[in-house]
């Protein structure tokens, strides 16, 4: 089984939008069982004593235009004792990967990446906290994590 974390810096927008869009993928392709899909967050922002924020109502209402149920996710922080629990840290934008590297400490199996690296066009996926773009973060991390699992699947991440 692979262990994904997707990563940004609230854990509130794009993060759990990734983690949903690609449990939905993995799901609809009947390979659900050969992944454990989560997300979490380089800040403490979102995260109030022992249970953090759920997802941004704008995340979760562009999330249900495609059909996507985020019920029960609440923001969580990344730990450096993650590193050992999952195969593939998944970025957001590069302050993510280098708030990652901070957190972990460092990369020796090479897990930490960039959503967009999967794709033809590189670079970030903006984040929609500042932009109000939710739809367009939806687009992105949808080619991600579909260029993602492309990548899984031939085993080749």
């Amino acid at each position: 089984m692979k262990k994904i974390m997707f990563v940004c810096h609230g854990n509130i927008c794009r993060s759990p939008m990734a983690e949903f869009i690609f449990r939905d993928m993995v799901n609809r392709q009947k390979l659900g069982g050969e992944f454990s899909v989560s997300s979490c967050a380089t800040s403490t922002e979102e995260i109030w004593g022992s249970i953090g924020n759920p997802v941004y109502p704008p995340a979760k209402a562009e999330l249900a235009k495609h059909g996507i149920s985020c019920e029960g996710k609440h923001a969580v922080q990344l730990k450096k004792s993650d590193y050992e629990k999952y195969d593939l840290f998944i970025g957001m934008d590069s302050a993510n990967i280098r708030n990652m590297y901070r957190i972990l400490g460092s990369d020796p199996e090479y897990k930490i990446r960039k959503l967009m690296d999967y794709t033809d066009r590189g670079g970030d996926v903006a984040d929609p906290w500042y932009s109000g773009r939710f739809d367009i973060a939806y687009r992105d991390i949808y080619d991600g994590c579909e260029a993602l699992l492309d990548r899984l699947i031939g085993d080749d991440a």
